[in-house]
């Protein structure tokens, strides 16, 4: 990593447009951290910039491969990003949060890289995993899903332009985003949408290597993360620690 860090974790005034969102983003210290940093060529936390590696077989440098991901960092949603209601603080979802953090306790998700349409991700090897994530992502929303201004009319009618099912339709009109609850799958993107297959499969290749190396991912935190202003590129504001005690 390079670069002189940025402070992004200290209390601020954020405009009426930042949209803030809870992300699972493994431990700071952890070699996932820095994995995950460096493939998308940036830690969000300390705003140091990183060298990402390049996996055999690609002819394009992975930066460009990268792009979609790397405005979000290295995370995977619980609760996708929203807008403050009239009368929420950013301290006020905060506090939420970390309440919410301390009833979660800590456990670990096996993972392995797989495509995701056009799309490389990482997913839970198994269905308990996913169940797992499904529960924490739905306990976190259901937590904060009334801190949320409703969407606008024109950010409801692009989703509603997208092709949904009736129930992710419901949910989208309920609670903002169509793939919670029932419809949520946990996965920390890797990629942009890349039509070239044998560049998913380079990447999913690497990944394979460096996931017998760092073994499961560890679920003892989340992270709110905030955009400060539309299209800007997110930092992860605060960490938010799960109960103390031994993981599962």
């Amino acid at each position: 990593m390079s670069g002189a860090p940025g402070v992004v974790n200290e209390a601020r005034e954020w405009s009426a447009e930042a949209r803030f969102a809870v992300y699972y983003a493994p431990s700071r210290a952890s070699a996932w951290w820095q994995a995950g940093s460096e493939w998308l060529g940036g830690d969000v936390e300390s705003g140091v910039s990183c060298i990402p590696p390049q996996p055999q077989g690609l002819t394009r440098p992975l930066n460009e491969l990268t792009t979609a991901p790397r405005r979000y960092g290295w995370h995977g949603t619980l609760v996708a990003p929203f807008r403050l209601a009239d009368g929420v603080t950013p301290d006020g979802v905060l506090d939420d949060a970390r309440g919410w953090a301390q009833r979660q306790a800590p456990f670990q998700l096996p993972v392995e890289a797989a495509t995701l349409g056009d799309f490389v991700a990482l997913r839970p090897t198994a269905p308990a995993g996913d169940a797992a994530m499904r529960e924490l992502a739905s306990s976190a929303l259901r937590t904060l899903g009334g801190l949320r201004a409703k969407p606008s009319a024109a950010d409801l009618a692009r989703r509603l332009a997208a092709p949904l099912t009736e129930r992710q339709r419901s949910l989208l009109l309920e609670w903002g985003y169509p793939y919670v609850f029932d419809e949520f799958r946990f996965h920390m993107t890797l990629s942009s949408s890349l039509a070239a297959a044998d560049e998913r499969a380079a990447l999913v290749a690497w990944w394979h290597e460096r996931i017998a190396a760092l073994g499961p991912l560890v679920v003892d935190s989340a992270a709110l993360f905030v955009e400060p202003a539309p299209g800007a590129p997110f930092v992860l504001w605060q960490r938010l620690p799960f109960r103390t005690g031994g993981v599962v």
